[in-house]
């Protein structure tokens, strides 16, 4: 279980730093501060809203809840935000957030991944909570991309396919 354990925290941390933020960061460049702030209509969430979200939902269950620092969260405010946050705060934000998270899984003792807390109100193991923040950021990531395809109306270009196995770019 430790090896798996270890394996399954640095996979995680991987997808943030590796494979999550890079899209984002791509995305965001292609962007003005108006096409981050765009929502469709009142019920949905604009890239800003979900970027403010993401930062909370990671701070939250990981940083807090796996890493054990005081919980201050304030998730409707996430998605109550209308007024514009520059691209360049909201991209530091989430950065120091994924920063803080990557300390918090990289100290964490994988031998206590069953180990059981309460995050959001929520009973959960550490893996059950890493987890969900892994699927969760990863969806945030998919709807920031496809807001972003629209916008800029061009190919994100995230892996170069001309070789036998797809290379993401930001790793040449």
């Amino acid at each position: 279980m430790n090896e798996i354990g270890q394996a399954f925290i640095a996979r995680s941390r991987h997808h943030f730093a590796e494979d999550f933020l890079p899209k984002i960061e791509r995305c965001l460049e292609l962007l003005s501060d108006e096409q981050i702030w765009w929502r469709a209509n009142p019920q949905s969430n604009s890239i800003g809203n979900l970027l403010l979200h993401l930062s909370g939902n990671v701070r939250q269950w990981i940083v807090c809840g796996v890493g054990g620092a005081d919980d201050a969260r304030d998730r409707d405010a996430e998605f109550a935000q209308r007024t514009v946050i520059p691209r360049e705060e909201l991209l530091a934000r989430l950065k120091q957030t994924l920063s803080e998270a990557d300390s918090a899984l990289a100290s964490f003792p994988s031998d206590r991944l069953l180990e059981r807390m309460q995050i959001q109100g929520c009973d959960v193991t550490a893996l059950e909570a890493i987890l969900h923040v892994v699927e969760h950021f990863s969806m945030h990531t998919g709807q920031i991309i496809l807001m972003s395809k629209v916008f800029a109306e061009v190919d994100l270009g995230f892996y170069d396919f001309s070789g036998p196995a797809p290379v993401p770019k930001w790793n040449r």
